[in-house]
């Protein structure tokens, strides 16, 4: 691991100006609790590098190791299981982890990258699991690594290499977790994790001369903010246009965005993002939302990826649907709102090789069984089945809990 880490670590992050803020951390030592922003692939990197000299075990999704072996990632502290999924073998490994290593354990409780730089949905359990646990709970947040490697815009890692820097920050200690509620843990959790690396690029004058740097962000503002039509988006270079209307703004170097005819509604690209949730959540609100189409579709039942052909998708106010091939067999899938709290998705998605794109798609799993679905028809619509799905999700809980209430 001394090796691994060195090689992992020094390469990439030298000339960064890395720095680490520890707050609260005082007599805090492994075995803790350790959550953690999901930014980008230089995440573990920032990590590893943070908390030193310790090794770290940590929650990986198996697709994340399509293209390494198994037993290579569990021997490197990794233990792997299906995103939104319920699995009770991972609650016992994270027990066993906690119980008999002295090193933190790491989850991402957003279970994915952020997509705008901002934080995604974290589920209540994640208190639920602390009290679990009954160590220290530390919030691990990354600056900088989002703006270096975005998930619309992944390549060319070493033309952008900003500042960055980490903090750790004790929000419960091991006793404080054994006598504090799940539902005080995860406020604590929630208010303390808070980010926003586009302002923080911003804020810090982080210059990206990078001259692809808008490439790919159509994937997340799918929707112009001009004329409302969806997924008529396109970027490419320093520019992001609407080809309906034909709004074109431009990327600047330090994040913001500012449209080539001197009106710019949102120059803070996260403003963009959470207006089109709300609009994704008016429709749902309304009973009006629903998208449907042809897919594609690949399983991924241990580390390798398989054809299944093709398929149809049906999200809607009912939950996600799918029909399919499913190893020679027809196959059938029905997802309700409240089985799917959040739902993982992916812009250009790599298969078998890694030289090998399959482009835009969701993943939903079953216990033994991931699928990849891959929208044939609809461009640019992952996006707004991501913002679907928690919103179907909280309405759901919303449902339940007024219903007890009464």
């Amino acid at each position: 691991m001394g090796i691994i880490k060195f090689f992992a670590m020094n390469p990439v992050l030298a000339g960064l100006g890395f720095k680490c803020e520890k707050i609260n951390m005082e007599g805090i030592e492994p075995p803790y609790f350790l959550l953690c922003n999901h930014a980008s692939r230089m995440d573990q990197r920032l990590l590893l590098k943070s908390i030193q000299p310790y090794n770290m075990n940590y929650v990986i999704a198996i697709d994340s190791v399509h293209y390494r072996t198994i037993t290579f990632t569990r021997w490197t502290g990794c233990i792997v299981k299906r995103k939104f999924t319920q699995d009770f073998n991972l609650i016992k490994n994270m027990k066993y982890c906690v119980e008999n290593y002295k090193n933190p354990l790491m989850i991402y409780p957003e279970a994915r990258y952020s997509f705008d730089g901002t934080p995604n949905y974290i589920p209540s359990s994640v208190g639920k699991m602390a009290k679990l646990l009954k160590v220290p709970v530390v919030i691990g947040l990354f600056y900088g690594n989002f703006i270096c490697m975005p998930q619309w815009n992944k390549g060319k890692f070493h033309l952008r290499r900003p500042h960055v820097e980490t903090k750790l920050i004790c929000v419960a200690t091991a006793e404080e977790v054994r006598t504090l509620s799940a539902e005080e843990i995860n406020r604590r959790i929630n208010e303390t994790f808070v980010y926003d690396d586009f302002k923080y690029q911003l804020d810090n004058k982080i210059a990206i001369k990078y001259k692809k740097r808008a490439k790919g962000l159509h994937h997340i503002l799918y929707q112009c903010c001009e004329c409302g039509t969806e997924y008529e988006m396109y970027s490419e270079g320093t520019t992001l246009e609407c080809r309906h209307c034909g709004k074109k703004w431009e990327m600047t170097e330090y994040g913001e965005l500012a449209a080539h005819d001197g009106y710019t509604r949102f120059s803070h690209i996260p403003d963009w993002f959470k207006w089109e949730r709300e609009n994704v959540k008016r429709e749902v609100e309304q009973g009006t939302y629903c998208i449907e189409d042809e897919i594609e579709v690949h399983t991924m039942p241990k580390n390798k990826y398989y054809a299944q052909g093709m398929g149809k998708f049906r999200h809607d106010m009912d939950g996600v649907h799918f029909t399919c091939n499913y190893y020679g067999e027809p196959f059938e899938m029905h997802l309700t709102p409240m089985e799917l709290e959040s739902i993982q998705i992916e812009f250009d998605h790599f298969g078998r090789s890694r030289r090998h794109k399959m482009g835009d798609c969701i993943s939903v799993s079953k216990s033994d069984d991931s699928f990849w679905l891959h929208p044939v028809n609809i461009r640019d619509c992952v996006m707004k089945i991501s913002f679907a799905a928690e919103e179907l999700h909280t309405l759901s809980v919303n449902k339940i809990k007024r219903k007890a209430d009464l």
